[in-house]
């Protein structure tokens, strides 16, 4: 008994503990804010059915908020290194709290077409600001464990808000846009009065660094950083292929005679094996290579996706989202331990902003190569989109030798 009564409480140590209160508040708003994320999901058919937009036009209308999404990374990430992360994150949150309401009384197509580009502006601002807010709060040791809690609430939330949405779409979307600007506004204030800012001071007149090293920089200096570069465009490789998920499966499901309630309970294995799984490894991965553990993970996740083209009944596709599921695990809290790794920390938000630029980059450009190949076949499709993490795992193996370097002196 006495050894069982000590194992528990070591072993959630082991997951949870050793991190600070800031962290967990961060971590409890991000939880909040993304089970009211309700609104992006549904945004589609929200155009169609209440607004009766055509779905040409829908399509166009959520391509701006794509563009919105792509600029406002860089925008966020310098925010956060000029004026602080808590004033970003939480001008960030209640900026989409304004959006949100502002949306949902649009009824011209201008007035939508406007409030969609703000949304996308604001509803990611958040996340330079975060990355770097982690980075500053967390020792090198413990950031893949932290990031990947974060990974881990995000889906946990996005769960809870694909049911929750679902239903208010159905009672009326009045509830979802209200619902979702009260999690974001509450998210803002919750980092507000309970996390410090961490923005480190900032240098003398004559821009030599200070005691606390900080100096003066620009995204020109993100760019300079060849390995920074480098490991953006890895990222945006493999976010196009990861994106085809919710982007062209669902499209190459219903093509293939199933329902989106088919496509629905398929990708609910995602979500539940991250829920249930993630939490039980991340910090095994987390004390391994960075570079070795996500070229295994993408490397894994592309099989996964090259698994779909054999496949061709509802158990066949819960098989593959089953496996690439399991290659996101593997890779969660990774790619935020490697940009804080690779960040002098003056820089950590732009060096956030330019990650997250390259994840929605990705994001916006998956579509669009998804549904070019899905209309030569799901035969050619799919293997051609785990080709493509491949080719992002092994770029991930030829830079993990500069990777490991650069690690080993963040932790110095």
């Amino acid at each position: 008994m006495t050894s069982t009564t000590l194992a528990g409480p070591g072993f959630l140590r082991s997951k949870l503990g050793g991190l600070p209160p800031a962290f967990w508040a961060l971590w409890t708003g991000t939880l909040v804010n993304r089970v009211g994320m309700m609104v992006q999901p549904f945004i589609g058919v929200y155009l169609t059915q209440a607004r009766g937009m055509s779905l040409a036009a829908a399509g166009a209308v959520m391509a701006v908020f794509g563009v919105g999404s792509l600029l406002s990374q860089i925008i966020a990430g310098w925010l956060a290194d000029r004026f602080g992360r808590r004033i970003t994150l939480t001008g960030g949150m209640v900026a989409t709290a304004a959006t949100m309401v502002a949306l949902g009384y649009s009824t011209s197509l201008p007035a939508i077409v406007a409030t969609m580009f703000m949304l996308g502006m604001t509803v990611d601002v958040y996340r330079p600001a975060s990355t770097a807010l982690v980075a500053d709060l967390i020792p090198p040791l413990d950031r893949p464990r932290a990031y990947g809690l974060l990974f881990w609430a995000l889906n946990l939330g996005f769960s809870v808000a694909m049911v929750a949405g679902g239903w208010l779409a159905q009672a009326g979307y009045g509830w979802m846009f209200g619902i979702n600007a009260a999690t974001s506004l509450a998210f803002g204030l919750l980092v507000w009065r309970a996390v410090p800012e961490t923005l480190p001071a900032r240098s003398g007149p004559d821009g030599q660094d200070g005691p606390d090293g900080r100096g003066r920089g620009g995204f020109a200096d993100v760019l300079k950083d060849r390995l920074m570069v480098a490991f953006s465009v890895i990222t945006l490789i493999s976010t196009v292929a990861y994106s085809q998920a919710f982007t062209t499966l669902p499209l190459a499901m219903t093509h293939g005679g199933f329902t989106t309630v088919d496509y629905g309970m398929v990708i609910a294995v995602n979500g539940i094996l991250i829920v249930l799984v993630q939490p039980l490894t991340g910090d095994w991965f987390g004390r391994l290579d960075h570079s070795t553990v996500l070229a295994v993970g993408l490397a894994v996740i592309g099989a996964g996706f090259a698994l779909t083209a054999a496949v061709s009944s509802i158990a066949g596709y819960a098989l593959s989202v089953i496996l690439w599921t399991a290659g996101e695990i593997v890779t969660a809290g990774i790619p935020g331990a490697i940009v804080a790794a690779l960040a002098p920390s003056h820089l950590r938000g732009r060096y956030a902003g330019m990650y997250g630029f390259a994840w929605s980059g990705g994001a916006l450009l998956a579509p669009l190569l998804g549904t070019g190949l899905l209309e030569v076949g799901p035969a050619v499709l799919w293997p051609a989109i785990g080709a493509i993490n491949l080719v992002a795992a092994g770029g991930l193996l030829a830079i993990g030798p500069a990777l490991r370097r650069r690690t080993a002196a963040a932790a110095h």
